[in-house]
């Protein structure tokens, strides 16, 4: 159980055992803003979801499948129908190259996988690990998953990655390497110093049991780098919630040794790359040696912090599904009185 409802677990306690609760003033519910209001465009695909047809069909006619996951009052995903696919070579790229189809991460239409299992919406969102809303994954005329996009990307990041699987470049190279080749790292600049990053040399093998880890790959002149940490440093929720990390600053394309937290001796750029870092910022996040989940597209501060929460909490291990967390987590905000902006 998170520690954010234990409050409401012993007052059941109390009552099951015939104790009379202290019963508290009833607090208005605060404000929930900044939620997103989006349709799905109508050229999304009609389906039966039934997925081995989609992809033949999509074959037939030369595209690929696009699966599309998301919920309703997503900002992110309002964001990707509002700002991405209200661009007209966005969307006249996508729909000739691939069909899309819409799933709700909370729904329960019947899907039929491509082992031939049938399953709702929501079960198979949670079989592949729908972290993030939006999510997309992208299929190949196998059925075999080429790319996987979590969380919202701008356009042009975006655009790159629907030209990777369109012109079926996953057999040449990693997304990585191609989204470095349509927009190659700078070689000047410097990264951003911050005071709750942990000075180097790095060994995240030897952090004391029960300290998370986070670890955040950036480059040099990264314009969403910038943006991050004016977000980080101007908000004491976040900044409050990373001094339970022990967090450490990378640049993804250094050479400098460093120890994992499984113990391996590697460069952070070795490291970036068996991690498959495509994206920066990205931050990484480790419990008790493993990975739990990263952050590796644009986010604002109430899902960084939902996030941060999520791992240094230990909720995770009781709660699988992220977004169950995130809605709980800003409900009990509310009920103290405390107004939630998911757009902030």
């Amino acid at each position: 159980m998170s520690r954010c409802f234990r409050p409401l677990a012993l007052l059941g306690a109390g009552i099951m055992l015939g104790l009379m609760p202290v019963l508290l003033p009833a607090v208005e519910k605060a404000e929930l803003r900044g939620a997103g209001r989006f349709e799905i465009p109508r050229w999304f695909k009609s389906s039966f979801l039934d997925l081995p047809e989609d992809v033949a069909e999509a074959t037939r006619n030369n595209k690929r499948l696009m699966l599309y996951f998301g919920q309703d009052g997503c900002p992110y995903c309002a964001e990707l129908f509002n700002n991405n696919f209200s661009q007209a070579h966005i969307v006249e790229y996508t729909r000739r190259h691939f069909d899309a189809i819409d799933l709700n991460l909370w729904g329960d239409r019947e899907v039929t996988d491509f082992s031939g299992n049938t399953l709702p919406e929501k079960e198979f969102a949670a079989k592949h690990k729908v972290w993030f809303t939006p999510t997309l994954l992208f299929f190949n005329e196998k059925g075999e998953q080429v790319l996987r996009v979590n969380g919202y990307y701008p356009p042009h990041q975006f655009m790159a990655a629907l030209q990777y699987v369109a012109e079926k470049q996953e057999g040449r190279m990693s997304f990585r390497e191609y989204l470095a080749q349509q927009a190659p790292p700078p070689a000047k600049g410097t990264l951003q110093p911050q005071p709750f990053f942990a000075k180097p040399p790095h060994d995240l093998g030897r952090i004391p049991a029960g300290k998370p880890v986070a670890v955040f790959f950036e480059q040099k002149d990264c314009a969403g780098c910038d943006r991050m940490h004016a977000e980080m440093a101007g908000s004491s929720a976040t900044l409050d919630l990373l001094k339970r990390f022990h967090a450490v600053q990378l640049d993804r394309w250094d050479n400098a040794p460093l120890v994992t937290p499984a113990g391996r001796k590697i460069t952070a750029r070795q490291w970036a790359d068996e991690l498959g870092i495509t994206y920066v910022p990205t931050a990484v996040l480790y419990d008790g040696g493993r990975e739990v989940i990263r952050i590796e597209a644009f986010m604002k501060g109430f899902h960084v912090q939902s996030v941060l929460d999520y791992v240094a909490s230990g909720a995770y291990k009781k709660q699988p599904e992220l977004q169950r967390f995130i809605r709980e987590r800003a409900d009990h905000l509310r009920e103290q009185g405390i107004a939630v902006d998911i757009w902030k």
